[in-house]
């Protein structure tokens, strides 16, 4: 590992990730499991819970934790500095085209156009996710089955705060997982 694969890579995802932090974790993916190996898809499953927890976009977060990991504290500040300057560059150039030619169609329609892909990316990571949290040693998890059913329908049904949400299944998981193993 050198300090300019880790800032190419977290540039990669900064210049790639379009939509937001969730549709950046197949990128993220991609760099960190698939290509450098840096963390195993268990690692990065807790990786992406610990980033939606902390404070902060989720690629962001995702850097500094991997650079840290791989690199110490200079390598949290050389990924971190690759994943937000593509943002910080792209965003000065956009804002300025933006306020110059606003009013045009063809500007409407690629933001009209860019929506349904960035769809398909949350989707296709939220997937991935979820079957991975689902996977037990002998087939299907059915107590991790049980608590997604239950946090979905609590927030689509009731809206409630996703923080609340997940502080639950923590206590639950928390509870239910060790009795569940001792009856095992």
């Amino acid at each position: 590992m050198s300090y300019l694969d880790l800032f190419l890579s977290f540039f990669q995802i900064g210049l790639f990730s379009f939509g937001g932090g969730m549709a950046a974790m197949p990128l993220i993916q991609a760099q960190v499991v698939d290509r450098h190996g840096w963390l195993t898809m268990a690692e990065f499953t807790d990786l992406i819970t610990i980033s939606e927890m902390t404070p902060g976009p989720i690629a962001v977060n995702s850097s500094t934790f991997v650079g840290t990991r791989i690199g110490g504290t200079l390598g949290a500040f050389v990924a971190t500095f690759g994943c937000i300057l593509p943002s910080c560059l792209i965003v000065s150039l956009l804002a300025w085209l933006y306020f110059r030619y606003q009013n045009l169609s063809y500007i409407q329609g690629t933001l009209k156009g860019l929506r349904p892909a960035i769809v398909a990316l949350i989707a296709s990571a939220g997937l991935s996710i979820l079957t991975l949290a689902l996977q037990g040693a002998n087939g299907i998890n059915w107590l991790g089955a049980l608590l997604f059913l239950a946090a979905f329908l609590v927030l689509r049904k009731w809206k409630t705060d996703p923080i609340y949400v997940m502080l639950g299944c923590g206590v639950l998981g928390g509870i239910l997982y060790p009795l569940l193993d001792k009856m095992m």
